[in-house]
Parts: C-alpha cells; sequence; structure tokens
C-alpha cells in the first residue's frame, strides 16, 4: 500500500508541525498540508493543530512509493527538473484514498525521488504523456503553466461512427450532483457551468470497426471535457463506460462488477480509446515538444467488432 502509518517518539513537548518536519525531513509547507488532511496522529486522536504541543508516541501516516510494479516502464525523457512518462491505461494517478494500492506516484517517486510530484490530472482511463516535476519549484511552476493555460495538449481518440468534418464545440460543463437518472459526472448545461471549447479534427476512418481516429485540441482544462464534448456531438469515445451507454452498464462499471466482456460488447472496447498524444509548452525559456511513443493509430485492434457489440442508441 502507497500509505503506511509509521511511529515515532516526541520526548519533550514539541510543536506538532516542528517535529512532523524533523521527523520526515519535510518542509514547513509540506508538513502542515500533512496535518491538515488528517495524517498526524496520537492514539485515536486525529492532530489538527499544527502549533499544538505534542509529547510521546505520535504516529504519522505518508506515502511510500508501492515495493511492486514500480520499474514497470521508465520516463521517456528526464532532466534535472522534470520528467515525461506515456502512461498506460487503467493505472491511477494519484492514490484516491490510503487503499488505492499502485498508481503513477509509485512510478514517479521510484524514478524522482520523494520530492517528485505530478504536475497535472490524467483520468485513470486516459493513457499518455505525463508530466511530473522533479522538485517544488518546478511543480509550482509547470502547474502555473497548466492553469495558466500556456500548455499546449493534444489527444487522439478512436469515435464511434464516420466524423466527416472538422468540429469545434463550445459548451459550459458543470460537475453533476445528482446520480439517480444518469451516471454523467459532468453535464452540459445552458448557463451554469464553466465554458469549455475542443476542437476535433478527423483523420481516418475505418468503415469495418464504423470508427473515427480523432485528433482532439482541447482549449480549455475541464473534467471529462473530451469525453463529454465527442458524446454531445454523437460519436462518443469507444470503450467510454460512463458516457455513451445505458443507465444500467454505468453502474455496473462504477460499482466495479461489470466485466471485460460486458464493457467490450456495451461500449466498443475494453479500454477508454483516449491517449494524450502530444504536450508543447515553456520552461525557464525553453521551448519543448514531446510526442507520445505509442503508435495509438494501431490500437483499432482493441476495438470490439460491430457483430460483436450493442448498437449504439446515442
Amino acid at each position: 500500500m502507497p500509505f503506511v502509518k509509521k511511529s515515532f517518539q516526541a520526548s519533550s513537548p514539541t510543536a506538532l508541525f516542528l517535529f512532523v518536519m524533523k521527523n520526515l525531513g519535510i518542509s514547513q509547507g509540506e508538513a502542515q498540508r500533512l496535518i491538515h488532511k488528517g495524517r498526524a496522529q496520537k492514539g485515536e486522536k486525529i492532530l489538527l493543530d499544527s502549533g499544538e504541543k505534542i509529547e510521546g508516541e505520535i504516529a504519522l501516516t505518508v506515502f511510500e512509493p508501492s515495493e511492486s510494479n514500480r520499474e514497470e516502464f521508465h520516463p521517456i525523457y528526464k532532466n534535472r527538473d522534470f520528467m515525461i512518462f506515456d502512461k498506460p491505461s487503467g493505472i491511477l494517478v494519484h492514490p484516491n484514498t490510503h487503499e488505492a494500492g499502485y498508481s503513477m506516484l509509485d512510478v514517479v517517486r521510484w524514478h524522482g525521488g520523494s520530492g517528485a510530484n505530478i504536475a497535472h490530472r490524467l483520468d485513470k482511463e486516459t493513457s499518455g504523456l505525463l508530466i511530473a516535476a522533479l522538485h517544488k519549484k518546478a511543480e509550482i511552476a509547470l502547474k502555473k503553466a497548466f492553469e495558466n493555460r500556456t500548455v499546449q495538449k493534444e489527444y487522439l481518440a478512436w469515435a464511434s461512427g464516420e466524423m466527416k468534418e472538422d468540429l469545434s464545440v463550445t459548451t459550459r460543463l458543470k460537475k453533476s450532483i445528482d446520480f439517480s437518472e444518469d451516471k454523467h459526472k459532468v453535464l452540459i448545461t445552458q448557463e451554469e457551468g464553466k465554458l469549455s471549447t475542443t476542437e476535433f479534427f478527423p483523420l481516418f476512418y475505418d468503415k469495418e470497426l464504423d470508427a473515427t481516429l480523432v485528433r482532439c485540441v482541447p482549449k480549455t482544462g475541464r473534467m471529462h471535457q473530451i469525453r463529454v464534448h465527442l458524446f454531445h456531438v454523437k460519436h462518443h469515445i469507444l470503450g467510454d463506460p460512463i458516457y455513451g451507454v445505458d443507465f444500467n452498464a454505468a453502474n455496473r462499471y462504477l460499482d466495479g462488477v461489470l466485466s471485460e466482456k460486458e464493457r467490450a460488447y456495451h461500449t466498443g472496447a475494453k479500454r477508454l480509446m483516449l491517449h494524450a498524444s502530444k504536450l508543447d509548452f515553456r520552461f525557464e525559456d525553453e521551448y519543448f515538444t514531446f510526442e507520445s511513443e505509442v503508435d495509438f493509430a494501431k490500437m483499432q485492434s482493441l476495438i470490439t467488432p460491430l457483430s460483436q457489440r450493442e448498437e449504439s442508441k446515442y
């Protein structure tokens, strides 16, 4: 497990944040964040006051890279400031619970040390390029670049049906809070929500699979943006278990009981056919361009034949 509980001894009254800094070798800010997340404990009591004087045995819950699979793959690029990985589909970027198990953070910390951190989001289901900073200064700069939209991203998707023309989709997107009627995590709204734009460029249509390889260029960075926008224009991403399937299939997926065979039938693939293919950004007056080493165009072999999948209702 990536999160482990470790016991330390405070021999004399000490401010909690100083105790955490000393024993874990981290900065004051990092120590305060750890305390704020409820990861300091004395007996059964969670310690949340960073200035509280503590003494005796204190337990701290910390992240440690998993021993298994962490050398499974290596960065495709590494300098003194950051690393670039080609993430496979199906691996979490960050552990979302203490029991989440293996994630990309394990890989990043294994190759970059305890100070390395991932600089942006990439869904578990999405494969492709991922940036990890090697130190705090680089992490702040890279995260700011993503927030300011100065990082140019491109994706490739295998989408249902034939897309014949370039498209530009602009909508408002809002996170759903009611899953009683559908399982869509993000909804298109008329007035509420945040404006979002994605440009789509069809590259190749496979008639036998009734699937189009699409280059996707998001101009904003909203949750599930590409998935929602392609679903909105009737070309949902093959393998998508939430957008483009009925309530029952989506519910079974979210409950973790949808089998690979069922998923292939209902969605058209055993995995989400979305891949982060290109990154362009400037870092410390130097311009970087990275392209994925994965030939995603050839991954049409992962698409379920038409005769073995449910006819789309969307």
